[in-house]
C-alpha cells in the first residue's frame, strides 16, 4: 500500500508539472516585449490578481510551515498565522494603491521618482534579490521535506534532487513565460490550496462533530504537552531571549509583507490603481480564510496524528499537513488515506512551484530592470534597450534559481515558516522604511534612501549569520560550529529600528535637499494615478 501511495502522489506530482509547464509555454507565445514579461500586460482582473496575490502570498511556509508548527507548539504556533494575516492590512493601507500609481515594474522605480537613479537603484535592487533569495531557500526546503516523505524515505539525496528538480522548473517557468505564465500558475494554485484546506477542515470538523473543544482537548492529549499545548510559552515563553524572540518575529512579520519584492509587483499587473486595492481586498479575504482553516489543520494534525509522529516525519513539522490527510482518509494501509495523502502533496506541490516561479520573476527584474539596466551603467554611455533587459532578466533567473538551490541544500533542518520570518525581516528591514520615507516625508533625501536600504539591510543579513540559526543550536545550519553571539533568531526587533534610523541619519546629514517639485510629483502621480503606467 506504501508503495501505491508513493505511486499515485507521483503521477499526481507530474500531472501539476505539465499543466504549469502547458501554461508556460502558452503564456510563453503570447509576447516577448518588456511589459509583456514583467506585468504580463497589466490585464489582470481585480479577482484574478486578488488570487494570484493569494497563491504568490501563501506559500510553503503558509501550508506546510504553520501548520507544523501548531501541531508541534499549538497556541505560538497560531500566533504565527496571525502575524501573516494583520500584515495585508498594512499593504492595504499603506502602499497598494500608491506603489501601483507611482511605480511601472519593480519597488525601485518608486523610489527613482523623486531621487538619484543609480545609488538608489543599486540599493533597492541589492535588496530585493536577498529578500526574494531567502524566501526561495524556505520554499525549496519545503519542497525537499515534502518529496522525501512522498518517496517514504530521510535520505539526503531524495531532498536534494527534489530541490534541484523544483529549481530547474521554477527557471523555466520564468524564462519562458514570465509574468503571464507565473501570474495564471499562481491563479490556478490558489484555488486548489483553497479547496484542498476546505476539504481537509471540513474533514476535521466531521471526525469531532464540530466541536471544536474536543478538537482542542485531543490536540493537548496528542502533543504530549498537555494543558501546555493551549497556553503561550510552549516555544517562546522559556525565558527573557524568547519572548524578545517571539515579539521580534511579530514585528517583522507584520510590517515584513509591505516590503516584499514579489507582493508589491504585484500590483503592477492590474490596469488601475482601484483594481490594485480591490485586488488587495479579495486577497486579505481569501488569506484570511485559509489561515482559520490552518488552525483547524495543525490541531487536527496533533490529534489524530500526535505531534511526537509528526516531529519524527520531520523535525521542523513541514510534513503535517500530508500526514493529516493520510490519517482523515483511514490511514496509512488504507485506500482512502492513499487518495488523500497523494492529493494534499500534490497540491502542496503546486503551492511550492507557483510561490517559487513568482520569487524568481521578482528577483530577476529587480537584477535585470535596476541593476544591470540602470545603476550599473556608466553616465552617459548607451542606454539598454528593453528587448536586452528582458533577455538580461532571463539568464538571472537560471543564476538566481542556482543559487538558491545551492543554498537550499544547507537549510534542510530549518522550518519553512521560520526561514519565510527571515525574509519579512529583511524585507521590513531594508525596503519598507525606504518605501515609507519616500512616499511620506517630503525632506526625504537620495542619501537617506541609501542609508536605509543599506542601515536595515546589512544588520538584518549580519545578526541572521551569527545568531543561533546559523551556528550553536541542534537544527541550526551548521550543527557543529558555535560562532553566534547573537541571541535571537529573529533580527527584526534590532534591524528594523535601526533601518528606520539610518533613513533618517541620511537626510538629516545630507548635503543636498529633497526636491519640493519631485516629491509633489511623486505625491500627485501616488494619490491621483495621473502619468502612471
Amino acid at each position: 500500500m506504501n508503495s501505491a501511495r508513493h505511486g499515485l502522489a507521483v503521477v499526481l506530482f507530474a500531472v501539476i508539472v505539465l499543466v504549469t509547464l502547458g501554461i508556460t509555454l502558452w503564456a510563453g507565445r503570447r509576447g516577448q516585449a518588456a511589459e509583456e514579461f514583467y506585468t504580463g500586460g497589466r490585464e489582470f482582473s481585480p479577482l484574478q490578481n486578488g488570487l494570484a496575490l493569494s497563491g504568490d502570498y501563501l506559500s510553503a511556509a503558509s501550508f506546510l510551515g504553520v501548520t507544523g508548527l501548531i501541531a508541534l507548539y499549538g497556541y505560538d504556533g497560531v500566533l504565527y498565522s496571525i502575524g501573516f494575516l494583520v500584515a495585508w492590512l498594512a499593504v492595504l493601507m499603506l502602499v497598494a494603491e500608491l506603489v501601483r500609481n507611482a511605480g511601472r515594474y519593480t519597488l525601485a522605480d518608486v523610489l527613482a521618482l523623486r531621487m538619484r537613479q543609480r545609488p538608489v537603484r543599486g540599493a533597492v535592487g541589492s535588496a530585493s534579490v536577498v529578500v526574494t533569495l531567502l524566501y526561495l531557500v524556505a520554499q525549496m526546503v519545503g519542497a525537499g521535506s515534502l518529496v522525501a516523505l512522498l518517496l517514504g524515505t530521510g535520505n539526503g539525496s531524495a531532498k536534494t534532487w527534489a530541490i534541484v528538480g523544483v529549481g530547474a522548473l521554477m527557471i523555466v517557468y520564468v524564462t519562458v513565460g514570465g509574468m503571464k505564465a507565473t501570474t495564471w500558475i499562481q491563479i490556478v494554485k490558489a484555488v486548489l490550496l483553497v479547496a484542498g484546506s476546505v476539504l481537509l477542515t471540513g474533514l476535521v470538523l466531521v471526525r469531532f462533530h464540530g466541536d471544536l473543544a474536543e478538537l482542542m482537548r485531543s490536540a493537548a492529549r496528542g502533543s504530549g504537552a498537555g494543558e501546555a499545548f493551549l497556553q503561550p510559552g510552549l516555544k517562546y515563553g522559556t525565558g527573557a531571549a524568547s519572548r524578545l524572540d517571539f515579539f521580534s518575529l511579530g514585528l517583522a512579520l507584520v510590517l515584513g509583507t509591505a516590503g516584499l519584492p514579489h507582493i508589491l509587483s504585484r500590483f503592477y499587473t492590474v490596469p488601475t490603481a482601484r483594481a490594485a486595492r480591490r485586488s488587495t481586498m479579495w486577497a486579505i479575504g481569501l488569506i484570511g480564510g485559509f489561515y482559520l482553516m490552518a488552525i483547524v489543520l495543525g490541531l487536527g494534525a496533533a490529534a489524530l496524528v500526535g505531534s511526537a509522529a509528526v516531529r519524527t516525519a520531520n523535525p521542523a513539522g513541514n510534513t503535517a499537513v500530508p500526514l493529516l490527510a493520510q490519517a482523515l482518509g483511514g490511514g496509512a494501509g488504507s485506500i482512502g488515506g492513499v487518495l488523500l495523502f497523494a492529493l494534499i502533496s500534490a497540491i502542496a506541490f503546486a503551492t511550492i512551484l507557483a510561490v517559487v516561479a513568482g520569487l524568481t520573476l521578482a528577483s530577476s527584474a529587480a537584477f535585470a530592470h535596476d541593476l544591470f539596466a540602470r545603476a550599473w551603467r556608466r553616465e552617459g554611455g548607451r542606454p539598454v534597450t528593453e528587448r536586452q533587459e528582458v533577455v538580461v532578466a532571463r539568464i538571472a533567473a537560471v543564476v538566481i534559481g542556482a543559487l538558491a538551490i545551492v543554498l537550499s541544500l544547507y537549510a534542510q533542518r530549518l522550518n519553512v515558516a521560520f526561514l519565510v520570518g527571515l525574509a519579512f525581516a529583511v524585507a521590513a528591514s531594508a525596503n519598507l522604511p525606504t518605501l515609507l520615507y519616500s512616499l511620506f516625508w517630503r525632506r526625504f533625501t537620495t542619501r537617506g534612501a541609501v542609508w536605509s536600504v543599506y542601515g536595515g539591510l546589512v544588520p538584518a543579513v549580519v545578526l541572521v549569520l551569527f545568531s543561533p540559526v546559523v551556528s550553536g543550536s541542534p537544527t541550526a545550519v551548521f550543527p557543529g560550529a558555535d560562532f553566534h553571539w547573537f541571541p535571537l533568531e529573529n533580527p527584526g526587533l534590532v534591524s528594523i529600528p535601526l533601518g528606520f534610523l539610518a533613513g533618517w541619519l541620511g537626510t538629516v546629514t545630507s548635503r543636498e535637499a529633497a526636491d519640493p517639485d519631485k516629491y509633489a510629483e511623486l505625491e500627485v502621480r501616488a494619490l491621483t494615478g495621473a502619468g502612471a503606467a
